[in-house]
């Protein structure tokens, strides 16, 4: 029975789950997903068929997703990494090293004990030729605790981030935390800090300006739709241009290359705006978050990411559309569109 393991933000798994089942369902795979509230990750169990075509688009609200060919039980003590040994050369070689745990409170305490274990053993997979950096396979040993877990593997070009998360610093200079969220989706989605193409930049709901600030660090020239005040510097040390605006019914005087939005609002209300604009033509990629209910969160994306690839379909058939729930994202998730090569 082939199994995977997709980690998650800690209250989410049964959002995950309903999405594997879905998905697999879309596959033809026959099989079943084991959940357990705020473990922060999901289980699935494949009867017939396999969901690795899951591995390149990835699951919105999976962190992390790759394949686990075997388990482990019951480590000793004294040496585990003899317990492990078997399983590792029989698997190997691998191109690196990941020691992973749940993003929860239980998982969190096995950092200590994690950082001590990589200690002993990165050295071993080196000396015995099962760490090397042409391999084309990447290990996940995920803890569930110190002596029970998963043994998982991953293709070594898969952009997949230790644990599933993207821990990015702070700069003292930002306005606000919402620049890690940017940064993140970035890297996410585009695998880089900044898109190739994007020089001009629309950010609707601005204020206090932590988007606009990150994406003018990034050489981009911006302007910020706002009715509340944006942080002084970025308009005394950055391209940054202030309108005082309406996020809603605000219109460029040309087009740009990417409009963003962050407002607090009905997800069908952002979700509209941002076609709008790509049909409009006023930008050819959009980068926003839709706010999600507490309850049916699964469903409520799905069917908004459904609305917004009907809507586009006839104009630009081949958008390139990506969502994920972000490391940095809360009752939300990021969604990207790109419409330049559609």
């Amino acid at each position: 029975m082939e199994t995977f393991l997709a980690l998650c933000r800690p209250g989410f798994e049964s959002d995950l789950a309903a999405e594997f089942t879905e998905r697999a369902a879309d596959l033809g795979v026959a099989g079943y997903p084991r959940a357990d509230k705020n473990k922060g990750y999901v289980l699935w169990y494949s009867q017939q068929g396999s969901v690795m075509p899951l591995l390149d688009t990835g699951l919105v609200f999976a962190r992390s997703l790759y394949p686990c060919p075997d388990r482990f039980e019951d480590l000793p003590d004294t040496d585990r990494i003899g317990a492990l040994w078997p399983s590792l050369r029989a698997l190997g070689p691998f191109s690196e090293l990941y020691l992973e745990h749940a993003d929860s409170n239980d998982g969190r305490e096995l950092a200590r004990f994690l950082r001590g274990f990589r200690k002993a053993l990165e050295p071993r997979l080196r000396k015995d030729g099962l760490l090397r950096n042409n391999a084309r396979q990447r290990l996940h040993l995920f803890f569930d605790d110190s002596r029970n877990g998963l043994i998982g593997v991953s293709p070594a070009e898969l952009p997949l981030p230790e644990s599933g998360l993207m821990r990015l610093r702070l700069s003292p200079e930002a306005p606000s935390r919402s620049a890690l969220k940017l940064e993140e989706a970035l890297l996410r989605f585009c695998g880089r800090g900044r898109p190739p193409g994007l020089h001009t930049a629309v950010d609707l709901g601005a204020a206090p300006g932590g988007w606009s600030w990150h994406l003018a660090r990034l050489g981009i020239k911006v302007t910020g739709v706002d009715h509340g005040r944006l942080d002084a510097r970025l308009m005394d040390e950055y391209p940054v241009r202030h309108v005082a605006g309406d996020a809603f019914t605000w219109r460029p005087e040309r087009p740009v290359d990417l409009v963003v939005c962050d407002v607090v609002d009905k997800p069908a209300r952002t979700l509209a705006l941002m076609q709008k604009w790509l049909q409009q033509g006023w930008a050819r990629t959009a980068l926003f978050n839709l706010k999600l209910p507490m309850a049916r969160r699964y469903r409520e994306a799905a069917t908004l990411l459904e609305r917004l690839q009907e809507g586009l379909s006839r104009q630009y058939p081949d958008a390139r559309i990506q969502a994920a729930h972000l490391y940095h994202d809360r009752e939300e998730i990021t969604v990207w569109v790109d419409c330049r090569d559609a």
